[in-house]
């Protein structure tokens, strides 16, 4: 008996490339947009399948977001939907008109997700994505209405100290998030951000 191996390729192996995807992908010769989230950042590039290589339209993090005056977390849905709009409007000014496909890669996109306020980001920009709009977190999760609420509810506990450290630090009050987040909206939608 003949012994039967199916050889994985390597990137396959380390969970980091779908080829079945990839090859669809590459074959539409769609831009597409692929999303990293981070232990601390969020990161965007909208980018053209090429044989030699995918070549980067245009490319946003939240990092960039703090020169905007965004001091909340990096990774929260707020900032990966202000990412996503960064994304879109920077994408636009390189003149970028077609269509663009979500590229996952090995995860799974998942209905209310940092993943979909990406996506919701680059809707609201004016790209033109392929994405089932149903799938998009609520506005008030977006703007981080919910961070401010649950922040009211834990004022004056201990608690609070200790959840929201983070943007204690950075000097953002808990509940002031959607009033930050509305302010970086408006400079990004403004084109502030080149």
């Amino acid at each position: 008996m003949k012994n039967r191996y199916t050889q994985i390729f390597r990137r396959r192996r380390e969970g980091k490339t779908d080829y079945k995807k990839r090859r669809a992908l590459i074959i539409s010769r769609l831009p597409f947009v692929h999303v990293f989230i981070s232990s601390r950042n969020v990161y965007a590039e909208i980018a053209r399948p090429a044989a030699e290589g995918d070549r980067v339209v245009a490319s946003a993090n939240s990092i960039q977001l703090r020169k905007l005056g965004w001091t909340g977390s990096g990774k929260s849905l707020p900032a990966c939907y202000l990412t996503g709009l960064l994304l879109g409007t920077k994408s636009k000014e390189a003149g970028l008109k077609e269509e663009v496909i979500l590229y996952t890669g090995l995860k799974a996109y998942i209905p209310g997700s940092r993943l979909s306020a990406v996506a919701k980001g680059l809707v609201d920009s004016g790209i033109e994505l392929r994405v089932d709009k149903e799938t998009f977190p609520s506005e008030d999760r977006l703007s981080g209405k919910h961070i401010s609420e649950y922040a009211k509810n834990l004022k004056g506990k201990e608690e609070f100290e200790r959840r929201f450290s983070g943007l204690i630090a950075r000097k953002l009050d808990p509940e002031k998030i959607a009033e930050v987040f509305e302010a970086v909206k408006a400079k990004i939608v403004g084109g502030v951000e080149k």
